[in-house]
């Protein structure tokens, strides 16, 4: 019986499910592993350049030896060991900076509608695998780039950003493919968690590599893992469980089962029911909001570190990778309790979302406005970045995979139109953060986060109003309503 207008059809009966298949060794969660290696170089190899610029560019264009009395003591180091000294400098100055920083993400924009949309046509697997093969190519070029001029060090980066744009709408196709609705928390947030890992080591680890080695060792090391990985990649992945070599049959079964009501056999994109659909634009006022905190953190926190509370590169690297070791956590952890409140205890996808979302973008508003107000208590201050930081992982399981819900065929089509919106803040963000920031004081960096704060707000209420947890009815075959 089709349920009434406006009855909640969110909630997800465990006999409506067929029986599921064990996650050991399985071919869905196998892809999950091998995606979450990808995910970890993709963000490395876009990552490491925010470590490696503090070392790049000569001490002297740095704003640090101009500290008012606003900017923090030198924080003390407690290595002794000669740091090499070897690497090229440049004397790039602020404006410079943030030119280079935000490039990426101008190639990055380009490229998610049409990867959403070539890998609904052909697949995500080679779409993925050489958008992070391409990456990995071109870091490879980035200390040549460096050494030409400027302009070709972000020429390569927008390129790079190129690579990169057609990856997540890649995944999330993949997934429409091979995510069984009870799961689709679990899978996609070990795949995506892999994104934080890799900001996690990344960050340490390009500082060490400057401290001790020359900063290009950065590019090479990162380009040639994943070059690696893409062997692995195109060797063992598949668009989908009908074409795996190696799945059983009960696994095969289970997918296709489990998916069958909620895919469109239609062959042309219902492009004017999507771009008309509410609970997208939740989705991507949500994304926008999340990603202008996200991005300005993960490309000017070592810069913060540096001038601000004023520790040496190598230090530097830690302390900027412990609030992303904590959001990989919660990811992984959020993933879980997420499909066993909609399994276990019956809660709807959409009440799931909401209030996943909500936690993952107030508490990361709060925490880092407060960390612009604690002055030079470096303990508090790397607490507060690290726990605004850590819950933002909630979001994972809230609006990131609600294209997943509303529309399973359509779900790389659905994340290219959001990731587009969301890779705004990574083009404008640096660069209004480093114009707010030519002093380096503390009031400058507090109005940083004022910001951040208050448009993350904003997006947690619009998503709170306007989401939903069900299969839209343009997402389907012949426009009926199935349950999510």
């Amino acid at each position: 019986m089709e349920p009434e207008e406006g009855e909640d059809r969110t909630p997800l009966l465990k006999e409506s499910q067929p029986g599921t298949v064990p996650a050991c060794c399985s071919a869905r969660y196998n892809l999950a592993l091998l995606a979450c290696f990808g995910f970890f170089l993709l963000y490395a190899l876009r990552v490491n350049l925010s470590v490696a610029l503090v070392d790049m560019v000569e001490p002297n264009t740095s704003l640090a030896k101009n500290a008012t009395p606003n900017v923090c003591p030198e924080h003390s180091s407690t290595i002794n060991v000669p740091r090499n000294t070897t690497g090229e400098k440049y004397s790039w100055d602020a404006d410079t900076q943030g030119w280079i920083l935000g490039s990426f993400f101008y190639g990055y924009i380009i490229t998610q509608i049409p990867g959403g949309y070539l890998a609904s046509r052909i697949g995500g697997k080679l779409l993925l695998g050489f958008g992070i093969f391409g990456t990995s190519v071109f870091t490879l070029l980035t200390p040549l780039a460096a050494n030409l001029g400027v302009g070709y060090l972000i020429a390569v980066r927008a390129l790079e950003g190129l690579g990169e744009g057609v990856t997540f709408p890649a995944m999330h196709s993949m997934w429409s493919s091979w995510a069984p609705p009870l799961e689709r928390s679990k899978l996609l947030s070990i795949s995506y968690a892999g994104a934080q890992l890799g900001t996690v080591v990344s960050l340490p680890l390009s500082g060490l590599i400057c401290y001790y080695m020359n900063w290009v060792y950065v590019f090479y090391i990162f380009g040639a893992l994943g070059v690696l990985w893409w062997f692995f990649w195109m060797c063992l992945v598949s668009d989908t469980p009908e074409t795996h070599r190696s799945i059983s049959h009960a696994e095969r079964e289970y997918i296709l089962s489990s998916l069958k009501d909620q895919l469109s056999t239609q062959k042309s994109v219902p492009w004017r029911p999507i771009l008309k659909s509410l609970p997208l634009w939740a989705i991507v006022v949500a994304h926008f909001s999340y990603n202008w905190t996200f991005y300005t953190l993960l490309t000017l926190l070592p810069t913060y570190m540096k001038e601000i509370l004023r520790f040496d590169v190598q230090e530097n690297g830690f302390l900027s990778a412990l609030p992303y070791f904590g959001c990989w956590l919660c990811i992984i952890l959020s993933g879980q309790i997420a499909d066993y409140l909609r399994e276990k205890q019956n809660f709807s996808t959409v009440c799931v979302r909401k209030c996943f979302t909500l936690i993952g973008m107030i508490g990361p508003a709060f925490f880092l406005v407060a960390a612009g107000f604690i002055g030079c208590n470096y303990a508090l201050a790397v607490a507060f970045v690290t726990i605004s930081t850590t819950l933002g992982g909630f979001c994972t399981s809230g609006y990131s995979i609600n294209h997943l819900d509303i529309a399973p065929s359509y779900a790389g089509i659905l994340l290219g139109i959001t990731n587009s919106f969301a890779t705004i803040p990574g083009m404008v963000g640096p660069l209004i953060a480093k114009n707010l920031t030519h002093n380096n004081t503390v009031g400058e960096w507090q109005t940083v986060f004022y910001i951040a704060a208050s448009i993350n707000l904003f997006g947690a209420i619009f998503f709170a109003l306007f989401a939903s947890g069900e299969v839209q009815d343009w997402a389907v075959s012949g426009y009926r309503l199935h349950r999510n």
